[in-house]
Order: C-alpha cells, then structure tokens, then sequence
C-alpha cells in the first residue's frame, strides 16, 4: 500500500509489511529519505513507500521511530532501521542484486571517506538560503562552497571516471545526489560554474533511471520550500 499523500497524527496506522517487500517511511521532498528511496529504486527491490506528515506525526509512526525523522525502512518480520546511510547500507547488505557498493574493503572504505567529506558540504545547502532570506552577506559562505565543489570536481578530474565511483554510478553518486538535485531551487546552481567536472556528473545523473524515478521539478521543489519558509511546509504539495 503505497501513499502519496502524507499520514499525520490521528490517521490509522498500515497493516503489516507484505510478505517479500519492504516498507519505506519517507517525505517525498527529504533528500535523506530520497537516498534510501533511490538505492530501493537502483537495486530493484520491491518496496511500499508511507509519507509522514513531519510536523504533525502520526504516534504510530514516533512508536516506529520515537526521533521522529525519515527514512525508516520497516521489514515484514516488523524490523525497523533508521538513519539514511544506514538504512542504504542495510538494503545493499541484504539485496545482492545489482551491487552499489565495491566489492574490495579498500574501495568501501574510499567511498566512506568521500561521504565523510560530503557530510561537510551538506551545511551549506541550508545555511546559504536561510542567510540570505535575513539579508546576511553570503558572498564568503558561497565562497566556501564553491571551494569544496572544488575539491570534489578535482576528484573526478583525478580519477578519471565518469563518477565517483567509477565510469557507472555506485553509492557513493546516490548519497550525495538529492542536494545536487536542490542546487537551482537553493539559487546556487552558479556555484558548479568552476568545477566543470562536476557539472558534466550532475548531467550525467539526471539520466540515471534511478534518479528520475525520484525526482521532483524544480517547480515543485520551489513551491516546497517556499511553503516552509513560511512555517507551513505543504508536505502533499502537487497531488
């Protein structure tokens, strides 16, 4: 029973996780819940998605998760995993099908670095847009955004591979992708000016399947978040 619309407090909670799926709580605009969303959609798995209305949580859901937060995958023998790399890495362990991870420790252990380098990048896409709103000065935050684009377009430069992984997209391209994706509604599309590396992986994304099957307009994406930065985010927005 998959859902569009998002579930809040008081609504009934699902019935049990059917036999050979598995079940996803999500936001359809988080992009931490758009990892575990993506990773379900690369590898095949067949898998129910239930919306949570994150400001008005359904108790059901806080019995799930009681930090309240998306993505949550649920197993039908009533399993319950949290956190978006965790839930990513639970899904490539226990799918084999179609591996996004390499098979060698080393190679693991590069991508975690480049998520740990990532992870120091994410801030931004948030502190940017919310400084200029109070019509703070951004140019040295933007700045320094543009310098860790840097860092990671020299990465593919170094490389010499299509994406990060190699020259086809592993986990590592997946867990970074969903703020790549925000880059024009957070108005910082400008930053990938100098990495041109990086803008040829973020077109080159856009044709993943996994990607598209996952993706919103940036209307929709606008309409988002201009709904929270009013203080009512509209989480059913377009449907």
């Amino acid at each position: 029973m998959s859902t569009e619309r998002s579930f809040s407090k008081g609504s009934a909670a699902p019935g049990l996780v059917p036999k050979g799926h598995v079940r996803l709580y999500s936001m359809r605009f988080c992009p931490f819940a758009q990892r575990t969303r993506l990773v379900l959609n690369a590898k095949g798995i067949k898998h129910e998605i239930i919306n949570i209305h994150l400001t008005d949580k359904p108790e059901w859901f806080l019995e799930k998760n009681p930090l309240g937060l998306v993505p949550v995958l649920e197993t039908p023998a009533g399993e319950v995993i949290t956190e978006s790399l965790i839930t990513c890495d639970y899904l490539e362990e226990v799918y084999p099908e179609g591996k996004l991870l390499p098979s060698s420790a080393f190679g693991k252990a590069q991508q975690k670095m480049m998520l740990e380098h990532f992870s120091k990048v994410i801030p931004y896409f948030y502190k940017i847009p919310m400084s200029k709103k109070k019509g703070e000065d951004v140019s040295g935050l933007e700045a320094e955004l543009i310098e860790k684009f840097s860092k990671l377009d020299e990465d593919l430069v170094n490389r010499k591979t299509k994406f990060f992984g190699g020259d086809s997209v592993t986990m590592i391209d997946y867990m970074m992708w969903p703020w790549f994706e925000r880059l024009e509604c957070f108005e910082l599309k400008r930053c990938l000016d100098s990495t041109p590396e990086l803008k040829k992986w973020t077109a080159r994304m856009l044709d993943d399947a996994a990607v598209k099957a996952t993706m919103h307009s940036q209307d929709t994406f606008k309409a988002f978040y201009a709904s929270r930065v009013e203080g009512k985010p509209n989480f059913d927005y377009g449907l």
